[in-house]
């Protein structure tokens, strides 16, 4: 397999508050950032900063809409109904659009956050779920899914673009999911080494598992976590190295 070009999204506007992370340096690399709306992280002041300077650079914009968690960043697992995943998604895919249109743009897809979208990657009801918020909200919009995983599946069914993602900083299971967060090694921290994974993502279509054994991902966009004290570095070299290796790096959605 030859991939020969492919969109780096990140996660941005994570802020709350007085609380705040510098997204700037970051989308002069990025093709693509996944903007919190308010229930993991983020709030309006900190949604529409980062909405105008994605803007501003011609980064796509997606909305990130994940569990009503503001203490555990989302990265808790909540018994949350389909029905109520349905609304937390569709209320906050809105409020982006409200910040959008007040910026003077728009989203152009929706990637679900922490536990919620390692649930809708094996959860099939939780999947369908998301994708039918999505596609009630605005069926342009395409949904950032885990390649191969139950969201991929949700998403065609419900007349959506299914747009496939890979990690560069997380490891994978030999199933396709990702590390639980809470295992050794599930973040990656050696920086050549994830460039270099980079680039066998997109030109081989394959990543290394935890087992030793190698994992079909076919991905069109790669992603890095923007909290991340390293961020900057990760994607920085992975962009170079992918460059150098003759990959052309450009959004997935686009006008």
């Amino acid at each position: 397999m030859t991939q020969r070009t492919v969109d780096l999204n990140a996660d941005m506007g994570e802020g709350f508050g007085r609380y705040r992370l510098d997204d700037e340096p970051l989308l002069d690399l990025v093709t693509s950032a996944n903007i919190a709306c308010g229930f993991h992280a983020g709030d309006p002041v900190v949604m529409l900063e980062t909405v105008t300077g994605a803007a501003r650079r011609g980064v796509s914009i997606g909305a990130h809409p994940g569990y009503p968690d503001l203490v555990g960043f989302g990265r808790r697992e909540l018994a949350a109904s389909p029905d109520e995943i349905r609304a937390f998604v569709a209320y906050q895919v809105g409020a982006l659009q409200g910040i959008c249109s007040a910026a003077g743009t728009r989203p152009r897809y929706v990637k679900p956050h922490g536990a919620l979208y390692n649930r809708a990657a094996r959860d099939e009801r939780a999947a369908g779920a998301i994708a039918a918020a999505v596609r009630d909200v605005d069926r342009s919009l395409a949904l950032l899914c885990l390649a191969g995983s139950a969201m991929v599946r949700a998403a065609e069914g419900a007349g959506i673009r299914a747009v496939r993602e890979a990690f560069v900083d997380r490891a994978y299971r030999a199933d396709g999911t990702l590390v639980p967060r809470g295992e050794p090694g599930a973040v990656l921290d050696d920086v050549e080494a994830m460039a270099e994974r980079a680039v066998r993502m997109v030109l081989e279509g394959v990543a290394p598992t935890v087992d030793g054994g190698t994992l079909v991902v076919n991905a069109e966009s790669l992603c890095t976590h923007g909290d991340g004290p390293r961020a900057l570095a990760i994607v920085r070299a992975v962009r170079d190295r992918l460059t150098a290796a003759g990959v052309s790096i450009a959004a997935f959605a686009r006008d």
